[in-house]
């Protein structure tokens, strides 16, 4: 009797006959022999249909399938060293399940727009599925880090009555009465949490309304937010290297199949080990003029200038103290130069660009509520995180890892909306 399984399981199975259901990838024919390519999610393997070996109705019934038609398929594992996944099975039966008509995503190159709005039959194709399996691993990854550090989980609200990373990108919506905004970041709620268990995690969905068609912008994007207690903007940016190292190397070992499907050199990834060089802002100010880029004290870093600054590296950097200016109101200011921020991003090689932002809160109450006032926002809309100061404040700090930045980057995506299972852009909301 057939034992039922999965193609990815098929290597430990060697001379055992088993079932498989799942959907045609792609067939040929040969004179006597049949060539299907068959999928089920967990890989592909090729299945040989010779047709002495097989009566004259199924070997008919091979000849009507056509792309993506779903199957259940029983046949014989053997070895194959010739096949990516080492096996191949010798096929003797077979049921089909249902005839697809027209799947309108061939073998011939497709344009972006078209795949986009595709994009639920794109996710079968082979380069989608192997990116959407590196951020399942990633994310495991991300999960398995934090747990074995001792943080706890805190789903922080999507809902949310006030700003967290500034007013111009928020999508705004009616509260039964009132006004609400999308989360931008789940961090004043991370501080919260923090307080109360030490070491903190959230990690949902956040949005940014801004209109941007840059391939580094989707809308909506997934953040990794670690908060913890009595972290100062050293051991912020020491648990920030500590984690991409651990996940990226992760990746790296349980992705090796997925990873050269996409053609990736992962020879760059290989280096992702602590401890990361430290960059300044003032630091890179220097390297930057001594490139050619016209930039002045003050100014922003956009993708040109973070790639300018990290690509003398062979792993990500840390550039830290910000001017505090172009920084959010909750970030501690510099004692020893209050112009500065305790910030810091930590930039991808390879023009990647920023994948993490953090770094220490302000912990003082009076600090705190004329920051709000210089932001012109509103002290009644952060009367609860405002509280965090009043009963035992302490020093804190955290940063947000963009999940789909990081993704792009490990896998050498030309556009992180490949990073998404259905990727929200300014002008996309379908599929």
């Amino acid at each position: 009797m057939a034992v039922r399984t999965t193609i990815r399981e098929l290597k430990n199975q060697i001379g055992e006959t088993v079932e498989l259901r799942g959907w045609v990838y792609n067939i040929r024919s040969s004179g006597k022999l049949r060539f299907l390519l068959m999928r089920d999610g967990s890989g592909i393997v090729q299945v040989v249909w010779f047709k002495g070996n097989v009566s004259e109705e199924i070997f008919a019934k091979l000849d009507t399938l056509t792309q993506e038609s779903s199957l259940i398929v029983t046949g014989k594992v053997k070895e194959d060293k010739r096949s990516p996944i080492g096996v191949e099975l010798d096929g003797v039966d077979l049921q089909i399940l249902q005839i697809a008509q027209d799947y309108p995503l061939g073998p011939k190159e497709h344009g972006p727009d078209f795949l986009l709005s595709n994009r639920h039959l794109w996710l079968r194709s082979q380069k989608p599925h192997a990116i959407l399996r590196i951020r399942d691993r990633f994310v495991k990854a991300v999960r398995d880090f934090f747990d074995q550090d001792g943080f706890t989980l805190i789903d922080t609200p999507i809902f949310t009555p006030a700003a967290c990373e500034g007013t111009s990108t928020l999508f705004e919506t009616e509260y039964f009465g009132e006004k609400a905004y999308l989360s931008q970041s789940g961090q004043l709620y991370g501080e919260a949490a923090a307080m109360a268990f030490g070491k903190v995690y959230c990690f949902g969905p956040t949005f940014r309304a801004e209109k941007s068609k840059t391939r580094r912008h989707l809308t909506e994007f997934w953040m990794i937010e670690p908060e913890v207690a009595f972290n100062d903007l050293d051991d912020n940016m020491k648990l920030a290297e500590r984690f991409l190292e651990y996940t990226v190397q992760y990746v790296l070992k349980e992705c090796a199949q997925e990873l050269a499907i996409l053609g990736r050199d992962t020879t760059k990834l290989q280096n992702v080990k602590a401890p990361f060089p430290r960059v300044s802002y003032d630091e890179a100010i220097d390297i930057l003029k001594r490139k050619g880029h016209q930039v002045s004290w003050g100014d922003d870093f956009g993708a040109p200038e973070e790639s300018a600054v990290s690509e003398d590296f062979d792993r990500p950097i840390f550039i830290h103290r910000f001017p505090a200016q172009i920084k959010a109101f909750y970030m501690k200011h510099d004692p020893q130069n209050p112009k500065l921020a305790l910030g810091c991003d930590c930039i991808a090689p390879e023009g990647y660009g920023e994948i993490i932002g953090g770094g220490q809160r302000e912990e003082d109450i009076d600090v705190l509520k004329k920051r709000i006032h210089e932001h012109g926002l509103r002290e009644e809309d952060f009367d609860w995180y405002l509280d965090l100061r009043k009963y035992g404040s302490v020093p804190h700090s955290g940063f947000g890892l963009g999940l789909e930045r990081t993704i792009s980057w490990i896998c050498g995506l030309d556009h992180l909306r490949e990073a998404a299972a259905f990727p929200r852009l300014i002008h996309r909301i379908k599929p």
